[in-house]
């Protein structure tokens, strides 16, 4: 041990740990852990909860009212700042810690970093059974905290004190590291929380975590540009990991050089600004027209930071050219070979850069570019047409809303939304006008995100106009950190719209035979089923009860009103508006996704449902 220790507890160690650490990259240094948020019980109040305390003037802590909530603030500040600054969550034992659960798994499945805080049983095992602790007849190590071992990077229960030192670190070398980094839990008993131990004094030196820019391989990179410059219709599809690496200008460098057009997934969109005439805007089931025909007939698709989902590749029904080849940049070799693809395992940043300079005097043919600007041409006016409204005083559709919405807002606004009808609107009509202003997270999709990761967002970007997107659905879920960001002074908007029910899966289930059965908000019809009238909810009150300001718009000309006031108070505010959903105004799908339909039924919807999709998935692929 060190000849200089420093006497604390465990809890007091760790948050004095915790405020030393920093992220590097480009020469940049930010805070690595800038907050703690915390729901405190038995479990946490006198360990993590008193050091917090202790530490206060280096730890920024916040109060939240759910802890699934908080969790989705932290992945909130994490994007907003491309993972190089994140934060911690601190719970009690019992349904504090499995409340974690969603949004560890959010995290994880997005690369995003977070740090989780639960408190779990005495190590001693002296007072067992514990309040609130899970007993296990043959395994007596195990803990609820255990279920956060599959959606967490790394994970430790720390039962004696000393054990903290090596597992801190290796918790900050996941956090920091891009093709690792994810949800972090350090599982705590209560009693060695507040156990005390002399600590060496190197623990809390500041200590920073250079973040890696990885260059592609020569030989890798040599490979793909062969590939590039053998392709007569290539198709840069640009992943979340664009925004991570903050390689927009590089992959606008690379564009203008070569005239290679590009789609984005939902994370990647805003990649190339919406007007630049190579940006394609969204691609798979929920893209735009000109994005999916391009895919069907390219011949080299080069993925750069996506993890092809099944919205991303329609379930593998989408690039139908027999030549079609992949040429994945990601900076983890998982993600690279996936689609049996060609890889350049690096930074995307870095190889975006080394491929500009080796593909000197390359460009696609001029009739491809021809073909791609003037698909582009046409589905602007798809866009003007969903977003336009001839009448002022009528009830907006909800693609009227996003018109709305982007008349009001500034290249720097930042835009959330995360699951139900919303991401396939967004995905499709969305004029992205910088880097950070499409915040869609679609790889968990997890409704109730939108409002606490506005917050996160809010604290990452002080002063920018933050925007969480949600329907009556998703709101439901999870209002509760409105009280949060009214007591922090977050001045967040909530544009909440109220269609009575789950919208997106409404329609889904009709497709899929499903009849819309148990997706509408309505009261039980004569017949048992919920087609009554719409359930007498005022979630505009809601909002108004929990300390918005809440201004409600009837009309497009009010929604428009609303929404520029709404963008010019520092409260946290509410837009609620009522849409017209008779009125059919977004476009169709684009291309297939792949949800099972029941293979024999008695009622004629299912059936024709299964003869779709029988026609649907015998165009999928495997590509090898």
């Amino acid at each position: 041990m060190s000849a200089t220790t420093r006497r604390l507890t465990t809890a007091q160690a760790l948050v004095g740990f915790l405020s030393a650490q920093y992220t590097e990259r480009d020469g940049v240094r930010h805070r690595l852990i800038a907050g703690t948020w915390g729901i405190f019980g038995h479990g946490n109040v006198a360990g993590i909860g008193q050091a917090l305390v202790e530490y206060a003037d280096v730890m920024p802590y916040h109060q939240g009212r759910n802890e699934q909530s908080m969790v989705h603030a932290a992945v909130g500040h994490a994007r907003q700042l491309n993972r190089l600054s994140a934060q911690a969550v601190t719970t009690s034992i019992g349904p504090g810690a499995t409340n974690l659960v969603t949004g560890a798994a959010l995290a994880t499945i997005n690369r995003l970093p977070v740090l989780l805080l639960p408190g779990d049983y005495f190590a001693s095992h002296a007072p067992d059974p514990l309040l609130q602790q899970l007993e296990h007849p043959t395994e007596a190590d195990v803990s609820v905290n255990d279920t956060l071992r599959p959606v967490s990077r790394y994970f430790d229960r720390i039962t004696r004190p000393e054990a903290l030192i090596p597992s801190a670190l290796n918790a900050m070398r996941v956090l920091t590291d891009p093709a690792e980094t994810g949800a972090v839990t350090l599982a705590l008993p209560q009693d060695v929380q507040a156990e005390a131990y002399d600590w060496p004094e190197e623990f809390f030196a500041e200590r920073v975590w250079r973040v890696r820019r990885p260059a592609p391989d020569p030989v890798e990179l040599a490979e793909a540009v062969a590939a590039i410059r053998a392709a007569e219709r290539p198709l840069i599809v640009a992943g979340g990991g664009v925004h991570h690496s903050e390689a927009e200008e590089a992959l606008r460098a690379l564009v203008d050089a070569t005239g290679i057009p590009v789609a984005s997934t939902q994370a990647g969109k805003g990649s190339l600004r919406y007007d630049h005439p190579a940006d394609l805007g969204g691609i798979g089931h929920t893209g735009t027209a000109v994005s999916d025909e391009l895919a069907r007939t390219a011949d080299l698709v080069i993925g750069v930071g996506t993890r092809y989902t099944d919205f991303t590749t329609a379930s593998g029904t989408l690039f139908q050219n027999p030549r079609v080849r992949f040429l994945n940049l990601n900076i983890t070799g998982f993600d690279a070979h996936k689609l049996a693809a060609r890889t350049l395992v690096c930074d995307a940043r870095a190889g975006l850069e080394k491929l500009t300079e080796a593909l000197a005097g390359h460009r696609v043919g001029g009739s491809y570019e021809a073909e791609y600007r003037a698909g582009k041409e046409r589905w602007d006016q798809v866009v003007e047409s969903a977003y336009g409204a001839e009448d002022e005083n009528a009830v907006p559709t909800q693609t009227q809303v996003l018109g709305a919405l982007d008349a009001v807002v500034g290249d720097d606004d930042v835009v959330i939304n995360a699951a139900g009808s919303l991401p396939g609107d967004l995905h499709k009509l969305w004029r992205s006008r910088s880097p950070r202003q499409y915040h869609l997270e679609y790889g968990y999709s997890c409704m109730g995100y939108e409002i606490p990761a506005a917050l996160g967002v809010q604290q990452a970007a002080p002063g920018t106009p933050v925007w969480a997107l949600v329907g009556d659905g998703t709101y439901l879920m999870m209002p509760t950190e409105i009280v949060t960001a009214v007591q922090e002074g977050l001045p967040v908007n909530v544009v909440l719209i109220q269609n009575h029910g789950y919208a997106s899966i409404g329609g889904l289930s009709e497709e899929t035979g499903g009849e819309r059965f148990g997706t509408a908000y309505r009261y039980r019809a004569a017949d048992g089923t919920f087609t009554g009238a719409p359930l007498p909810v005022d979630l505009a009150a809601n909002a108004a009860s929990l300390g918005m300001d809440v201004l409600r718009a009837k009309t497009v000309r009010e929604l428009r009103e609303a929404l520029a006031t709404a963008r010019a108070s520092d409260r946290p505010t509410c837009v609620y508006v009522e849409t017209d959903t008779a009125t059919p105004t977004a476009p169709p799908a684009e291309a297939w996704w792949d949800v099972p339909v029941a293979e024999v039924a008695s009622r004629e919807a299912a059936v024709e449902a299964r003869e779709r999709y029988d026609r649907q998935v015998a165009g999928r692929r495997h590509h090898l």
